[in-house]
């Protein structure tokens, strides 16, 4: 938008001063010597004294000169100014709005402020030493080393993982397991959930794109995730079931 602006303000401007110069009569100097302007560098005497005729301008039917009145130098200048005042009025306006719009773009958007997370501490704090009950199955977070078990027995699809899991500063608690069941022995993968602080209660959602749900809350909610967390290894037991069932298998 700002070179739009300029390259208009160029046009107006010479626009003006291709009328401008049409209105000065030719045989003295043109006006912008006697400003100290003069466009080929000459620069003016002080003491010289310029003598100016009047501006003669032609009209817009006859192109013939105004009549050389008492009044005719009056009219001649009048309607010089009449011409040029709209080209500087447009030409002003031009100038101003381009810098304005320069400034506009130039004004630093608002940066949103960072969420508020939990940090690794708080985290480790929450998941260290406790059972994640599932509907299916449940994972264990264990504190020397972060070992984690997990395992699920739904019909029919029965299946154990062993891994270890981790926390980082930016609120992620990620599990990093390998599952395998009856059929299939998968490679390691790492799954991460998202926290954040909002409202003084912590959210909970599954990484990259899940939807943010209540994970805790002072005082818990039963709708909490957090609600479905044991402390200890409540689940150890079936673990090691399921999983001498599916070595059995192999």
């Amino acid at each position: 938008m700002t070179s739009v602006f300029a390259r208009l303000l160029m046009l107006v401007c010479q626009a003006a001063g291709r009328a401008a110069t049409c209105c000065v009569d030719r045989e003295n100097a043109p006006w912008w010597r006697v400003l100290g302007h003069d466009r080929v560098g000459a620069t003016l005497d002080r003491d010289a004294k310029i003598e100016m005729r009047p501006l003669i301008v032609p009209t817009a039917s006859t192109r013939l000169p105004w009549p050389r009145t008492a009044g005719g130098a009056g009219r001649g200048q009048s309607a010089r100014h009449i011409w040029l005042v709209p080209l500087l009025v447009v030409c002003g306006q031009l100038a101003l709005a381009g810098p304005a719009h320069a400034v506009n773009e130039k004004k630093p958007k608002p940066v949103e402020a960072a969420a508020n997370v939990p940090t690794a501490f708080e985290l480790q704090l929450l998941y260290s030493d406790r059972t994640w009950l599932w509907k299916d199955g449940a994972a264990y977070f264990g504190q020397t080393g972060r070992p984690l078990r997990a395992w699920t027995s739904a019909p029919d699809s029965a299946s154990v993982a062993e891994g270890r899991w981790l926390v980082t500063n930016d609120g992620k608690m990620c599990m990093e397991v390998a599952w395998r069941s009856k059929s299939y022995k998968g490679k390691q993968q790492r799954t991460c959930y998202g926290h954040r602080i909002k409202d003084g209660a912590i959210e909970q959602r599954k990484e990259p794109n899940g939807e943010w749900y209540s994970f805790k809350r002072a005082p818990e909610d039963p709708s909490d995730e957090y609600r479905k967390f044991e402390a200890g290894d409540t689940k150890g037991a079936q673990f090691e079931e399921t999983r001498k069932l599916i070595d059995a298998k192999n």
